[in-house]
């Protein structure tokens, strides 16, 4: 299987990888919807500190995860993980959860299930980092993100951009610490396990 390449990964992973950096704890990390795997090793090869666990849905997906890990040579990057965001979660526990461009291409269950299933896994003061397009309040912060928004919703009305307030009560398990500016109007939040 060849490793799939997405061009998004190549444009935000240096951004992500700043805020990740000061913001990952030691230990082992689940990356959710890990698409083709080249966030995983290129954030392992830079935090050696971190256990990265990949993990996605897709057959093609989890093929090139494997590929781009096999090919790193990184020992911190495990094996990719089916996993299905509505269903059965891996057992914990994780030092943090991490999600990129995950909640507003999906229907708004997986973002619910995405914020259950890491209050499960994660302990106490642990991170869940999330990262994409966020509107506030109602508000994009961007024309570019409306209309983004409204392309996803054409495409699958259970899509489109999130709103932080209604992620934030998604669950009481979690505490919005951080709200990260990042290019492209994107933002990486930081949620802290309460």
């Amino acid at each position: 299987m060849p490793r799939l390449q997405f061009p998004a990964t190549a444009r935000n992973r240096d951004a992500l990888l700043g805020v990740l950096r000061t913001r990952l704890p030691p230990g082992r990390v689940l990356e959710v919807a890990s698409g083709s795997g080249e966030h995983a090793v290129y954030f392992a090869a830079a935090l050696p500190h971190v256990d990265w666990q990949p993990s996605d849905l897709e057959p093609e997906h989890l093929a090139s995860i494997d590929a781009w890990r096999e090919d790193s040579g990184l020992t911190n990057v495990r094996p990719a993980l089916c996993l299905d965001a509505l269903g059965d979660w891996p057992a914990g526990p994780y030092d943090a959860v991490f999600g990129a461009n995950l909640v507003h291409i999906a229907p708004w269950a997986v973002a619910e299930a995405l914020f259950r299933g890491a209050a499960r896994l994660l302990p106490p003061g642990a991170p869940l980092l999330t990262y994409g397009p966020y509107s506030f309040d109602g508000v994009h912060n961007a024309p570019s993100n409306e209309a983004f928004d409204a392309s996803l919703r054409a495409r699958n009305p259970e899509w489109g951009v999130r709103d932080v307030a209604a992620l934030a009560v998604i669950t009481p398990d979690f505490v919005l610490e951080e709200c990260v500016p990042m290019p492209a109007n994107n933002f990486t939040l930081v949620w802290r396990r309460r």
